[in-house]
């Protein structure tokens, strides 16, 4: 009997320790939600693949209010994060604050690439979300037959600004007479999940001659693609893979490899080699392009997207970056 006691008490303690000191992933998602199709859930799926193939596990927390952030991060480190994905600029501060407090635990800031004198144990990835648009705005222009195309953003802010201005860039490149409609949903975190109105100005769009549109509005990019495949016009999904959405209405989807960035810094953690400092990530890194699985992209298309991709990577094509105007 004191046998098969002290088995149990052996298994028991065996399972506490594999299950304290596991490593473990945690997300805190931006103001979109966790299954906002988009950015959100990019992350979510990521931290799934990093719970399946590395075998961690997963602590997430979805704030009401940007106001509740910082204080769902540490509670999250808390649990024993060993590393913390931080989505979205709006939470820059929150990650600034608690980085240094929890100097065992690994941060990855997504869209944060300004933090001054920034704690050693934070990776801070941006991305050339202009370069990635402007290979879509070519597709818009060489799919258009209006010659209008249009773009919704989400909250108008400068990172927003870059998705719109690459696109513009990209459709005149290809047709320098294309009309190129822009509206942002609002001034707000609310803009990011706001369908109804997504589709109130897609809608607005296509009655000006819109026959593609491309959304880069969280959330609210639901409704902006559900108004093009109503309206028998061609969408463009951003940052994950939407094209399965409106199969026959998608063209394609701006690829933004966020999830690329969280699985190699769940190994390089793992393995002792994780990076921190500014990560400035564009399509010399391969992690912005386009998607072409289930889209509409045709050969001719490709061709002229993978010079224009060659030449902005060589330097022979500028791409100009509207969030610093």
């Amino acid at each position: 009997m004191k046998k098969i006691l002290n088995i149990i008490i052996v298994s028991c303690v065996l399972v506490f320790s594999t299950s304290s000191f596991a490593n473990k992933i945690g997300v805190i998602y931006d103001s979109g939600g966790k299954f906002d199709k988009s950015f959100n859930e990019l992350a979510y799926k990521t931290a799934l693949r990093v719970q399946d193939e590395l075998g961690w596990e997963m602590v997430e927390f979805e704030a009401a209010n940007n106001t509740q952030i910082e204080q769902g991060m540490r509670k999250v480190a808390d649990r024993g994060a060993t590393l913390i994905v931080g989505m979205g600029f709006a939470q820059a501060d929150a990650v600034a604050s608690v980085a240094p407090d929890y100097p065992d635990t690994k941060f990855v800031a997504v869209d944060v690439c300004w933090l001054e004198d920034p704690a050693s144990n934070i990776y801070q990835a941006c991305y050339k979300e202009h370069e990635g648009s402007f290979l879509v705005g070519m597709i818009a222009a060489m799919a258009s037959k209006s010659g209008t195309v249009g773009f919704v953003g989400g909250m108008d802010i400068p990172l927003i600004r870059k998705f719109q201005g690459g696109y513009d860039q990209g459709a005149r490149y290809v047709n320098p007479d294309i009309r190129v409609l822009g509206n942002m949903t609002g001034t707000t975190v609310e803009a990011w999940n706001n369908p109804t109105k997504g589709a109130e100005l897609a809608k607005a769009q296509i009655d000006k001659g819109a026959d593609v549109v491309y959304q880069a509005a969280g959330g609210t990019g639901i409704g902006v693609l559900q108004a093009a495949a109503d309206a028998g016009v061609l969408g463009i999904g951003v940052d994950s893979n939407q094209n399965w959405m409106h199969p026959g209405n998608m063209l394609t989807s701006m690829l933004k490899r966020l999830d690329l960035t969280i699985f190699e810094q769940a190994e390089k953690t793992a393995a002792g080699t994780f990076e921190s400092g500014i990560h400035i990530l564009g399509l010399a890194e391969g992690m912005v392009g386009y998607a072409k699985e289930d889209g509409l992209v045709t050969a001719e298309m490709e061709a002229a997207v993978q010079a224009a991709s060659k030449g902005i990577v060589n330097g022979s094509i500028a791409v100009e970056d509207w969030s610093q105007q």
